[in-house]
């Protein structure tokens, strides 16, 4: 397939506001039939998604639609199934970009957007840090001032309270000022057209919205699965010259850009029925700069995850291939959850690759996240260093490419026996998560890494240009590497590689590599290499 050459589209990088956009004229995903349907539907919803995935962008747009601004919608969805236009008093109270380390951090920032509202308005502030009085006065206000109902969008509500997961006393004192602030929302009920919440995280309904028990919560609505995020079909309909021009400054056809780009920022699901969702920020960024780089990584990682990883030592393994879980398991509130997967789930982390009907498949949406959060955790698991992690994986994949496997085994032996012990990494599944995460990591670097076989599961597999690697790992003291070997061969993992061919047209060489692991240096002990 080739797209004839048009002008590209200028797409929005990092601007978050409506209007800024459509003045501008650049690209927007028209999502407004969603949000019509959202607004004419009920009057209280709660929202989350994972960062850089539009929610901010949504508000702005309610935003702008509320107030009437009949003009940014030309050509859009709205335009046509909104007949009124009526304009309303509206109340954005964005949470977004700021740092909540402190208590007074958290009360200048909802002072700063009181004060805004109340000169606004022209009333003063008679109830000072009351943030439930104060904001129930500004709303009144608005409504005795225009006689019309006001609407309250708030964005980011949780960042506050996911800047203090990791002092809990915080926490609690910064929960109970937010608490303060929505506890008019349920007793002006009666005066207010539209109140919607967005954050990334579920705080339980007690914690924080503790009157407000009319909150819809869509997050897992099949209808609203698409409102935030660009779905394959609107990738593949809308952006035809934009991926015709990443294939060409790649060497790549117009399919093979297509998959590259579904490989690296799709797979987000959100509800039963979801439609495939690309990660927004990661594809206008890949789109526009012609590159398959891991965008979303580079805004950083919450250090709390891969804390929280530790801590509780899961194993990163199952989120590779899928896991089975209830929907209790990862849509939990953040505050009450036993283990890191709800964070995870609500972060955009991991995400739901299948529902059976009974029981949902989780795991990474693509490889972007995969490559992204397992080096996140190397340091966690190996070298504190992230530049010895590198360094190391330079080396090894670099031996791989030329076909050194001798020197590639070595250079993990070495990195491996330099692993601080202690007490955390004393324990067989360590180091099996230590060569879980060297594998996994080798993908930017070879043709692919995979650890699936028809005919069963090798412990890693790795293919380059022009050769194909089955590794089998033995960590019991009494096995052998002819034992590694007999298994690779009584499983048949080397069978789907067979008819794997170079670009040349040739057969790729095929290796299998039994390895067993030495318990008292921690580190690999002996290998054998057999050509297959």
């Amino acid at each position: 397939m080739y797209i004839v050459a048009m002008a590209l589209k200028r797409f929005p990088i990092g601007v978050q506001d409506f209007a800024v956009i459509r003045e501008d004229d650049k690209y927007y995903v028209d999502k407004t039939d969603l949000i019509y349907k959202l607004v004419k539907a009920d009057r209280y919803f709660f929202l989350s998604r994972p960062r850089r995935f539009g929610k901010s962008l949504l508000v702005s747009t309610l935003q702008y639609y509320f107030e009437g601004r009949k003009d940014l919608f030309t050509g859009l969805a709205m335009e046509t199934l909104e007949t009124e236009w009526k304009k309303y008093p509206v109340f954005k109270l964005s949470f977004a970009g700021n740092k909540f380390d402190t208590l007074e951090s958290l009360q200048i920032s909802l002072d700063n957007m009181m004060a805004a509202f109340e000169e606004l308005l022209g009333i003063k502030n008679m109830a000072k840090f009351e943030w439930g009085v104060r904001f129930g006065n500004i709303l009144q206000a608005a409504y005795n001032a225009t006689n019309t109902p006001p609407v309250v969008l708030v964005d980011e509500y949780d960042a506050p309270l996911l800047d203090s997961m990791e002092n809990p006393e915080l926490q609690l004192t910064l929960k109970n000022e937010m608490r303060k602030l929505f506890s008019p929302l349920k007793d002006l009920g009666g005066i207010l057209r539209f109140v919607f919440l967005t954050g990334i995280s579920k705080f339980s309904q007690l914690s924080i919205f503790s009157e407000l028990n009319n909150l819809k919560v869509i997050t897992m609505n099949d209808d609203y699965a698409a409102i935030c995020g660009i779905t394959k079909e609107e990738v593949l309909t809308q952006m035809q010259p934009e991926i015709q021009a990443l294939a060409d400054k790649n060497g790549m056809t117009y399919d093979g850009a297509c998959e590259a780009l579904t490989r690296q920022y799709d797979g987000y699901h959100f509800s039963k029925n979801s439609p495939d969702v690309f990660n927004p920020f990661s594809l206008i960024n890949s789109l526009s700069d012609g590159e398959l780089a891991n965008y979303w990584f580079s805004t950083g990682t919450p250090t709390i995850l891969t804390r929280l990883m530790r801590k509780y030592k899961v194993d990163p393994t199952p989120f590779d291939t899928g896991f089975e879980a209830t929907l209790d398991m990862f849509d939990a509130p953040t505050e009450t959850a036993k283990n890191p997967i709800p964070m995870l789930y609500q972060s955009g982390y991991l995400t739901i690759k299948n529902f059976d009907g009974f029981a949902y498949t989780i795991g990474f949406p693509n490889e972007e996240v995969r490559l992204g959060f397992l080096k996140a955790l190397m340091p966690y698991y190996a070298m504190d260093d992230v530049v010895d992690n590198d360094m190391f994986m330079l080396r090894f994949t670099k031996a791989l490419r030329k076909g050194k496997i001798d020197d590639a085994m070595t250079h993990i032996r070495v990195f491996m026996s330099g692993i601080p012990y202690n007490a955390e990494r004393k324990d067989e599944n360590h180091y099996k998560t230590v060569l879980f995460l060297i594998f996994k990591l080798c993908t930017p670097y070879v043709v692919r890494t995979e650890e699936c076989s028809a005919a069963g599961r090798a412990d890693a597999v790795v293919e380059t240009a022009d050769a194909v690697y089955v590794f089998e790992f033995k960590l019991d003291s009494s096995a052998t590497v002819d034992d590694a070997l007999k298994q690779i061969d009584d499983k048949g993992y080397l069978i789907p590689y067979s008819v794997t061919m170079a670009k040349d047209g040739s057969p790729k060489k095929l290796f299998k590599i039994g390895v067993t692991f030495d318990q008292e240096k921690r580190t690999i002990g002996e290998w054998k290499v057999v050509e297959g």
